[in-house]
């Protein structure tokens, strides 16, 4: 049985991605701040029959806590095949490149960019031992220079300073990290789950969670002909996802 980590796993695309790994026969690791928040969504998830998973105490922001999470996923099995990097704040509401102050860029990045980094390089020698390992970086295509800079394009005036430059951070890390990882059987991407009806926007999405969640574990799932190093989002490019930097 695969073994997957999902960080921010309690609610939202995190909670869905992770109930549609566990009908595709994977172990999924509940990665939640909180254990309170995170046994809820275990709750549910054993409510619809859903029982191979378990609840990880795990703060991204905290190195003391990632590394508390490192060992007790190590405790319990020598391998993880998949890590998915969901865990994200938008910094709220608006979010002007004016006004914002660098100590709320500090708060954005710590979860958005630092966080990852410190989830990926404490897991990466659980990843190495899986024979095909996947990392999936949740990005957004509101994150992408090239759509932001285009008129044309139907989020152009959605312009915000603190997330997307987070996110297009984001996107220079999971390059980066493909190509350390080239020679090898990883599987590095970074994926937009789309813009999905959740908490993290007040419900203002036009996708459903099931939608975007649907997205994160296609990647999680890839097989050894898939890509890596993509910036993908299929509510942009329906197709094949491929999106512009």
């Amino acid at each position: 049985m695969k073994k997957v980590l999902i960080t921010g796993a309690n609610k939202g695309i995190g909670l869905e991605t992770a109930r549609q790994l566990l009908q595709q026969g994977y172990y999924v690791y509940l990665g939640s701040r909180t254990k309170e928040n995170g046994n809820a969504a275990l709750n549910q998830l054993k409510a619809d029959g859903l029982d191979q998973a378990e609840v990880i105490e795990l703060d991204v922001t905290s190195d003391q806590s990632v590394k508390a999470a490192r060992a007790a996923i190590g405790s319990k099995t020598a391998v993880l095949d998949v890590l998915i990097n969901n865990a994200g704040i938008n910094g709220g509401f608006p979010q002007s490149s004016l006004e914002a102050s660098a100590d709320q860029y500090k708060a954005v990045f710590d979860t958005n960019l630092y966080g990852v980094v410190r989830v990926t390089q404490a897991f990466i020698d659980l990843l190495r031992k899986s024979p095909e390992p996947r990392i999936v970086n949740v990005s957004s295509s509101g994150s992408s220079l090239t759509l932001h800079s285009d008129p044309t394009w139907k989020y152009y005036d959605h312009k915000a300073a603190l997330y997307p430059s987070s996110k297009a951070a984001l996107n220079m890390y999971t390059i980066d990290l493909a190509y350390r990882l080239k020679d090898t059987p990883f599987k590095v991407n970074a994926v937009c789950p789309g813009f999905v009806a959740t908490d993290f926007n007040g419900h203002l999405g036009t996708g459903s969670v099931q939608e975007g969640g649907s997205r994160i574990a296609r990647y999680a799932m890839i097989g050894p002909d898939g890509p890596t190093g993509k910036f993908l989002a299929h509510e942009y490019n329906p197709e094949t996802g491929d999106t512009p930097w």
